[in-house]
């Protein structure tokens, strides 16, 4: 393989890695940077969706006898019925009372997230999970040198399409102007008759969806999930937040991409070291730019 196929697998691989940080990631920008709320039990939803989408999965073909493709979308809706689910449960019951109390946010979510993980353990067992793609996503594309895995293209194409489904509910709709506007001036909202309430609790609920479905997509990636891979994720995405800007949804997809990639190379070239990597690029990015890539200023 010469320098520059082997420069084009890595960023393909990367870029892939990326979009399944961007899940994560934009369901944490929602919650995070438009609520201000600091959400810690967002991994928790991440792995909950992972496995409970992946049993789904497995039951539907074992059970019910669906084909793989079938089974696959089956599994996938039962991730995004978990994500509602727990979103709901956990909006009401542990978000709602803490509103603009950062530190209680830290506190409650950061025993949610702990919560999560033993409920996960105890429904689905603490044992690892091994988890393959479905047929048609299976296999490899051979491009001379370059060999590009099928599910990795999948993966990107999956990040791309929830990235533009959300630029367009932001900025193209009735929902995604009464959310900004709510942001800056909730009395103003609700003074026109509009529950600002039930709306956060729906953004709430889309960002466990997002979550749920990006811990059922990265499964066939890593091909084995366990309890903390909730934990694992979402310290970068947290970091995605950070360098791409509050409440960016294009700073999300710019900084998963640029962490992707980032990770994918310094994992060959040094492997070890691309966790440290990625704190530093957040970092300098702060240095340079305190709001973020595409964050405004406060």
């Amino acid at each position: 393989m010469t320098f520059w196929e082997l420069w084009i697998s890595l960023s393909i691989n990367g870029f892939a890695l990326g979009m399944l940080i961007f899940l994560l990631a934009v369901g944490l920008t929602l919650i995070f940077g438009l609520m201000h709320v600091l959400n810690f039990a967002h991994g928790g939803l991440f792995a909950f969706g992972a496995f409970s989408g992946i049993w789904v999965y497995q039951y539907a073909m074992q059970s019910w006898g669906f084909s793989d493709q079938l089974g696959f979308l089956v599994g996938l809706l039962g991730a995004i019925f978990s994500g509602v689910i727990l979103g709901f449960i956990i909006e009401k019951l542990i978000i709602q009372p803490v509103y603009g109390d950062l530190i209680a946010q830290i506190l409650i979510t950061l025993g949610a997230m702990i919560v999560l993980t033993e409920v996960t353990k105890l429904i689905f067992g603490v044992n690892p999970v091994g988890v393959q793609p479905p047929a048609w996503l299976a296999g490899n594309i051979q491009m001379g040198e370059i060999t590009i895995i099928k599910y990795r293209i999948f993966l990107i194409m999956a990040g791309l399409l929830i990235f533009a489904l959300m630029q367009y509910l932001l900025n193209r709709t009735r929902l995604g102007l009464i959310v900004r506007a709510g942001v800056e001036d909730k009395e103003m909202v609700q003074a026109f008759g509009i529950n600002i309430k039930n709306i956060f609790l729906g953004v709430f609920i889309l960002g466990a969806v997002l979550a749920s479905i990006g811990g059922f997509l990265v499964a066939p990636y890593q091909q084995v999930i366990t309890s903390g891979i909730g934990m694992e994720y979402q310290l970068l995405a947290f970091v995605v937040v950070v360098i791409g800007g509050m409440g960016s949804v294009p700073g999300s997809m710019v900084a998963a991409i640029l962490v992707g990639i980032a990770t994918a190379f310094i994992n060959y070239y040094a492997a070890g070291l691309s966790t440290a990597i990625v704190y530093i690029i957040m970092v300098l990015v702060l240095f340079l730019r305190p709001q973020g890539l595409f964050g405004g200023r406060e």
